[in-house]
This record gives structure tokens, sequence and C-alpha cells, in this order.
């Protein structure tokens, strides 16, 4: 394929040219990076500073919600199956409009798509700090996700137009990632300093961030476009089968899986999704095209982002309820629990793009996940000792080990699809992520939904996500090795 005749100016422009072999990743970054020698775009600093908050607002507003639930539910009322809708009410929209998000920043451009993102979650957050009531809030939570939705792939499609640079995108992304462990050190004891004094703060402290991204937004220059029309079946679709596959999780682990409602809400799911599929494979211009699964590296990145969000958010979520209803920890004390391992996780965040340019994705991959079942296994052994303090050092492997492996699965996303389908790429990617978070919190919700089996619960609970994990880092290891370079 020959070059273009003038400095590449679009994000298709970038990658004419560049081997095939690289998508299926056979070429090692570090040769296309000498090869190509594509410098940052100008204000790069500026996006990965916007698209490291816009993570840290998307995951904090699931770590801090967490710590609040026991003080949420004393003042607006509810059970258990309100909780988990405080929080699967964001993941589900969160996943269920990524792909239509992916589709809008391809078509818009990440610029104007993240400031749109931004925008609807700076909106519903002051919403969800006023909601008078649990429906409210879960209404308002719900509406949050969708900002979150168009937030996520808008940014690292940013990033990707940024660093056009494999290694330095790899290395910026390490960095990218620290958004995400800054909100998991920080985010459950501010939720519980904050609960203190009033649930209603764990909101309202989006605003300040939002209106920063939003400057600095303003000095990006704008992003490329691909002109398509939206898949509005498959969306719909897509919706639906999602939203009943999680209410009939979470009303099944209530009500019972033989309850005639749950089947009916399953066979909806089922009946949706495998329309969805169908829908994909004919239209002209699908919201998930099938021809990314041909791509070897993004299609063993998919079972690992569901994995890691079953054990970490769904590890999170059982634990934050177990310290404060069975344990009696304050918020405060519940939060400071999760504070060792966040700041674990920081270090791998930083680690994770090094280590990734020197050896490959598969051994931060296959190491990290490791660790996590180590961490998870210990945790479900030492978990009837009720020990607060035991159990946070048993989460240091989990959130160390899952930041060392999420940025380099997210570089294999990224490097393994041309620069134009970046947006919809780590849409698909991360609608796997988030679907993998909503159905742990409805399944393992139900299962510590009672409080005189809530030790049961919590084990069984663990021992499901480390099984999906170790499953996850054997099939890892098929990811391709480095080629060896000489320094």
């Amino acid at each position: 394929m020959r070059a273009p005749d003038h400095p590449p100016r679009t994000a298709g422009e970038l990658v004419e040219g560049v081997d095939s072999l690289a998508g299926e990743g056979l070429l090692d970054d570090h040769d296309l990076a000498s090869e190509d020698g594509l410098p940052n775009r100008p204000h790069a600093g500026v996006v990965i500073t916007i698209a490291s908050l816009g993570f840290f607002l998307i995951t904090l507003d699931i770590s801090i919600v967490n710590v609040a639930l026991a003080r949420i539910r004393s003042e607006l009322g509810g059970d258990i199956t309100g909780q988990q809708w405080i929080i699967d009410g964001y993941t589900l929209v969160f996943a269920a409009l990524l792909l239509f998000a992916g589709n809008l920043t391809d078509r818009v451009g990440a610029k104007r798509a993240l400031a749109l993102g931004i925008s609807l979650f700076t909106v519903t957050s002051a919403a969800c700090a006023l909601a008078p009531s649990t429906a409210v809030l879960i209404a308002a939570r719900s509406a949050q996700g969708a900002g979150a939705a168009i937030m996520l792939p808008a940014s690292m499609a940013l990033v990707r137009e940024a660093f056009p640079d494999p290694a330095r995108r790899a290395r910026a992304l390490g960095v990218w990632a620290v958004g995400g462990a800054v909100a998991g050190l920080v985010g459950q004891p501010l939720g519980g300093l904050l609960t203190t004094f009033d649930w209603r703060w764990v909101f309202t402290i989006n605003l300040p961030v939002c209106v920063v991204m939003l400057g600095l937004l303003a000095r990006v220059g704008a992003s490329p476009k691909v002109s398509q029309p939206f898949d509005w079946p498959g969306q719909a679709l897509g919706v639906i089968g999602l939203a009943a596959l999680v209410h009939g999780l979470i009303e099944g682990g209530h009500a019972g899986f033989g309850s005639r409602s749950v089947v009916i809400t399953l066979l909806v799911a089922a009946a949706s999704l495998v329309g969805f599929v169908a829908v994909q494979a004919k239209v002209p211009h699908p919201m998930m095209p099938l021809d990314l699964f041909t791509v070897h590296g993004f299609r063993l990145a998919l079972p690992v982002g569901f994995a890691f969000m079953v054990g970490n958010f769904g590890n999170v979520f059982v634990m934050a309820l177990f310290l404060q209803q069975h344990l009696g920890l304050s918020p405060l004390q519940a939060g400071l629990v999760f504070l060792p391992p966040a700041f674990f996780s920081i270090v791998s965040n930083l680690v994770s793009g090094l280590v990734t340019n020197r050896y490959g994705a598969r051994l931060p991959v296959v190491g990290g996940l490791l660790a996590m079942v180590v961490g998870l296994v210990a945790q479900l052994i030492t978990a009837p000792l009720g020990l607060p303090w035991l159990m946070s050092i048993c989460m240091i492997p989990i959130g160390a080990g899952g930041a060392l492996a999420m940025p380099s699965v997210t570089s294999v996303v990224l490097e393994g699809v041309p620069a134009h389908r970046a947006g919809t790429a780590s849409a698909v990617f991360n609608t796997f992520r988030q679907v993998g978070g909503a159905v742990a919190i409805a399944v393992f919700g139900a299962l510590i939904a009672e409080p005189d089996h809530m030790v049961t619960g919590l084990r069984l609970s663990l021992g499901i996500a480390a099984a999906l994990i170790l499953l996850a880092a054997l099939n890892s290891l098929r990811i391709r090795p480095r080629a060896q370079t000489t320094a």
C-alpha cells in the first residue's frame, strides 16, 4: 500500500502503509516505532490528563458509592435489591451504550464526543446528589452511566490519536490507567469520609473535576471523523438484551430462577442477544463489526476484561457490604480497608507500561491475573476469621495484579485494530468489562442477600471470581510473545 504524499493528518492515514502483520501482533512495537517514527500530537500531555481524569471519575463513581450503600439505604429505604440497582443501574447502562458510544466517537470525532459525555456526566451527578428517593437515585445513576459510556471510548480514541507511536502509547496507557488506580485508592476512604457527613457528597465531588476536564478539552485540536450511519436495530437489541439479562439475574437471586417472570426475562435476554449478533452480521454498518473478532489479540482480550471485572468490582461490592453489615464497621473504617491494595495498584499501573514494552503483553497479563487468583483464594480462606486487617492484606495481590494486567490488555486491543476503529474496538472491549461487573454484582448480591448466610455467600462469590480469572489467565497464555530485540 502506498503511503500518502503528505504528512498524515487523519487517524486512517496514521496507519496507512503499516505492515498488516502488526494487526496480528507478529511485529514488535519497537520495530514499528523505529520504522514509522510517528511523533506525539500537539497537546498530547493535555490529552492524557483529560483521559486520566475521565477514567478517574468513571471508576470513582463505582468505588466511592459502594461504601455509601448502607447509609443510602438507611436514609432512602429499600433492600439489597435496591442497593444492587444503585450500582448496576450505572454499570448496566454503561455497558449497554458503550457500543453506541464507540460508533458516536468515530462519527462525530473523539473530542466532540468526549465533551458531550463530560457534560452529561456533570448534570447527572448533580441529579444523583439531589435524589429524594431510591427510585430517583437509580434513575439518575442510570443516566450517569450513559455519560460514562460516552466518555470512555472517546477518551481512549483521543489517546490513540495523540500517541500514534505504539511504544509511547503503551506508556501513556499506563499513565491513563493510574486515573482508575487513584480512584481505587481514594474512592473507598473518601466515600467513607464523605458519607460520615452526608452521602450526597460522593456525587457532588464530581462537579469540579468535570469543569476542569471541559476547560482542558478546549485546548485540544479537532478529531477526525468517520461518516457512517448508526446501527439503530443493533443498539435496541443490545440494550434490551443486556437489561433483561441483568434484571433476570438480580431478580432470580431473590424470587428464584424458576419464577415465571424471571424465566421470561432471561428468555427475552437470550433472544435479543442472538438477534443482536444476527443483525451485526447483516447490516452494512454494524455497531460491533464481527470482523474485529478475527484479530488474535482483540479476541483474547475480551475474556480477560470480563473476568477482571467479575473479580475486581464484584469483590469490592461484596466486601464493602460484608465489612459494614456483617462486621459492623463504619463507612470510613470500611473505606480504609481498601487503602493498601489501592496504593499497590498505582505502583503496578506505572510499571505495567514498562513491562509491556520490554517483554510484551503476555507476561504482565498472565502474571497479573494469577496474582488476583492468589488474593481471592486467600480472602476465601480467611474471611470466616472476620479480621479487617487480614482482608486488606489479602486484597493487595488483587489490586496489584489487576493493575498490572489491564493496561497491557488495553494496549493489545488498540494495537490490533486500525486507528479509525479505535473507538469501536475500545467500546466492545469495555462492554465485555462492564457486563462482567454487572453480572458479578447481580449474582454476588443474591449470594450474600441473607444475613445469616453472608459468610457462605461471600466465600462462594470469591471462589467463582477466582475460577473465572484463572481460566482467563490460562487462555492468555496464547497471547503472542514479543520478538526479542537488541537495545
